[in-house]
């Protein structure tokens, strides 16, 4: 039988390639040397080692699969009665009148409470750290909003000591609506002032927008008083002031040192904060009966 005569094109794949340019070689020769080095090295068996993580899956509950798991027979129902054989609302009693019915609801939920942004500690040093907030300057609660430490505008901002005392590392000088005490020690440890005042939703946000400005003081309160406040009021402009408070209990928290209040100047030695208690004085001493007076006669008529 002839030889098969193979085609052109099989005798052009046969041939030897031709010898690579020098320039070539040596990048070839560098990138298998990268990929042969045993760091880059990947193996099949990866796949069989992917799992997840400790706790991400929780296993199912197999109940009914023989009493070694502990769940077999009864499948954890116990023996007889409505706990097995149907279902029983959490909040069922057993058929006796409902304690709730019974004493009634005890306290309310205070719907018009207040609701404060909680600031810790640890996170406005981690905002001073990064250069969001100036430690040199006065902290405001426009500062802390403008920084994005606080998100949305509540009634005010309370700062909260976590963290621990000595978490701050430089002197703050704050300002905020309510502090623990916790937190007041902490600011006054590090050399920094801390300063309670009352504040709004919408005061808040006037502050915000330029509308009003921050001011320690409260409005004086006189008639004396009342061209001053006009005259400085037509020589800068209208804007609007920080209202103060009018409740009993926002009086009395403000007017407390121990709170660091704005209005605590206001007491005077020996005041009480509150508006209702007063501080016990000294106890009169009842007169004497003078050795000179005359004891009066007992006469029968």
């Amino acid at each position: 039988m002839p030889p098969r005569i193979l085609p052109t094109s099989a005798l052009r794949c046969c041939r030897a390639a031709p010898p690579p340019p020098a320039s070539l070689a040596s990048l070839t020769a560098c990138l298998a040397g990268l990929s042969l080095q045993p760091s880059q090295a990947r193996h099949a068996s990866i796949l069989s080692n992917l799992a997840n993580n400790p706790g991400a899956v929780k296993n199912r509950k197999r109940v009914g699969r023989g009493p070694s798991s502990g769940h077999g027979k009864t499948s954890g129902r116990g023996h007889k009665g409505q706990g097995q054989h149907g279902k029983v609302k959490p909040w069922f009693q057993g058929g006796q009148t409902p304690l709730i019915v019974k004493h009634g609801r005890k306290g309310f939920d205070n719907l018009r409470a207040p609701q404060m942004s909680e600031v810790n500690l640890d996170k406005l040093q981690d905002w001073i750290n990064q250069g969001r907030i100036d430690p040199t300057k006065k902290i405001t609660p426009k500062e802390l909003i403008e920084s994005r430490l606080v998100g949305s505008v509540k009634d005010g901002i309370k700062i909260l000591a976590r963290g621990g005392r000595n978490i701050l590392r430089q002197p703050l000088d704050i300002v905020v609506s309510k502090a623990s005490a916790g937190a007041i020690e902490a600011i006054e440890a590090a050399g920094g002032k801390i300063v309670t005042r009352y504040y709004t939703k919408l005061s808040l946000r006037r502050l915000l927008t330029g509308e009003a400005v921050h001011s320690e003081e409260p409005l004086p309160q006189g008639k004396e008083f009342v061209e001053a406040v006009v005259e400085k009021a037509r020589k800068q402009g209208f804007r609007y002031r920080l209202p103060d408070p009018t409740s009993r209990e926002d009086i009395e928290y403000y007017r407390d040192p121990a709170h660091r209040g704005y209005l605590s100047h206001q007491l005077k030695d020996g005041e009480s904060p509150s508006l209702y208690f007063k501080v016990p004085g000294e106890k009169k001493i009842k007169t004497k009966v003078s050795a000179t007076q005359k004891p009066k006669e007992e006469t029968m008529w």
